[in-house]
């Protein structure tokens, strides 16, 4: 995975479970605050789709945006394993490093056969999410785990 951090890489912690860029390709509004995400790799150097559920109102995106994603078990910057409780320590944590975050879990995870594309399912409190490409980027996102998910804008020179 390419690494695009200025800060400390969440790329190389322990906790990191997927880590990519995407770009927006196609937008849908579901609800009056929530807007479906149909997305592509920005460096298509292999096949994965995200479709992702956002509060428009809080981190609105368009057509075109590119976008950092980043998945992880842990917000500790040090990959040390949360308690699934909110951190009030005001300690430095990757959400520093980001501009939206949700917290959900792995639903479903489906592959109708060895050759075919997987698919991750997270539910993130009603906004809802999906990942589909090659199982070998998708291995460590495992049914029933609780993650974080984490989004910023970037440029298109990034």
């Amino acid at each position: 995975l390419r690494c695009s951090c200025v800060a400390r890489c969440a790329c190389t912690m322990a906790g990191t479970l997927f880590e990519e860029q995407f770009e927006i390709k196609e937008t849908s509004k579901k609800f009056d605050k929530v807007t479906r995400l149909h997305c592509r790799l920005v460096d298509e150097a292999y096949e994965l789709q995200l479709d992702l559920d956002i509060n428009s109102d809080l981190f609105p995106l368009e057509v075109g945006q590119r976008f950092a994603f980043l998945l992880v078990s842990t917000l500790a910057i040090d990959g040390a394993v949360d308690s699934g409780k909110w951190d009030q320590s005001s300690q430095p944590s990757l959400l520093d490093q980001y501009e939206y975050a949700m917290y959900g879990k792995i639903y479903k995870w489906k592959q109708d056969n060895t050759k075919a594309p997987s698919e991750i399912f997270v539910s993130f409190g009603g906004l809802l999410m999906r990942l589909k490409g090659d199982a070998r980027h998708l291995q460590k996102l495992k049914l029933d785990a609780r993650i974080y998910m984490l989004m910023r804008k970037i440029s298109k020179d990034s």
